[in-house]
């Protein structure tokens, strides 16, 4: 009854697909123990949220980026609000977690390494298994998701696993990367990735920085007139800008 409350109530304010996994289930390589996070977690809620197959497949990469700003304002407000449903009718704590950012980013993971792995947590949910792309492919939506995440000390059970590879094996993301950070089969290259789909991220706001220091008075004029420049005070106030989604939109997997 809990579970299809909160699911029932997810997915009335927006969600696509809400999964359900015990902490013991999830596992991932590299965020930190739940239980750093929320001293007392029992169970997550996952959640997750279909892009819109226009914006993934616009040339247009501001149109890409304005679809998955919304997906993240929605996940975000209904991640609260679920959190707080859960508080109220249940009298269990709970916390939602970022679908991206905040991020920790004075550790050794550099703003690379979220709290919660949210693709090992849509898999540990039941939501989905990896594919060559390393993302979470879902039964009926496919690649085309962002899923988030509710911590919660409210003891769950885990969903069922998906026991069926979705993955086609097509070796169309491995084609279509732009940067080759797909090369090793099981590990996606995230340095090589990053440089490509965040170009006025840290990266290239450190190498900006760097030549702007460097220059003479008449060059930094110049530079400040530079189209990088203003992309990278665009993205000062916007937040992380995805200019590649290449993997995703290529997969076929629940595509009609």
């Amino acid at each position: 009854m809990r579970k299809e409350d909160i699911r029932k109530y997810a997915m009335n304010i927006g969600a696509d697909v809400v999964g359900f996994a015990a902490i013991a289930d999830y596992h991932s390589p590299l965020s930190p123990a739940p239980q750093e996070i929320m001293p007392g977690v029992q169970s997550m809620v996952v959640t997750g949220y279909r892009e819109n197959d226009g914006a993934v497949d616009s040339p247009n990469k501001r149109i890409s980026m304005t679809s998955r700003m919304g997906g993240m304002e929605l996940s975000m407000k209904n991640n609260y609000l679920i959190a707080r449903h859960i508080e109220k009718e249940y009298q269990a704590k709970a916390a939602p977690v970022a679908v991206s950012y905040p991020l920790e980013m004075s550790g050794k993971g550099k703003g690379m390494v979220g709290d919660i792995s949210m693709r090992h947590a849509a898999h540990a949910a039941g939501l989905g298994v990896f594919g060559r792309h390393n993302l979470i492919i879902n039964p009926v939506h496919g690649t085309r998701m962002i899923y988030t995440v509710i911590l919660t000390s409210l003891l769950l059970t885990s969903d069922p696993s998906i026991t069926e590879d979705l993955c086609t094996d097509c070796g169309l993301c491995v084609e279509a990367c732009p940067a080759n950070a797909l090369d090793e089969e099981g590990k996606t290259n995230q340095m090589r990735c990053l440089k490509n789909s965040q170009p006025y991220g840290i990266g290239g706001t450190l190498k900006y920085i760097n030549s702007f220091i460097g220059a003479s008075p008449e060059e930094q004029k110049n530079l400040l007139k530079e189209p990088v420049f203003l992309e990278l005070y665009q993205a000062g106030f916007i937040g992380f800008q995805y200019n590649c989604w290449q993997c995703m939109a290529v997969c076929p997997v629940g595509i009609s």
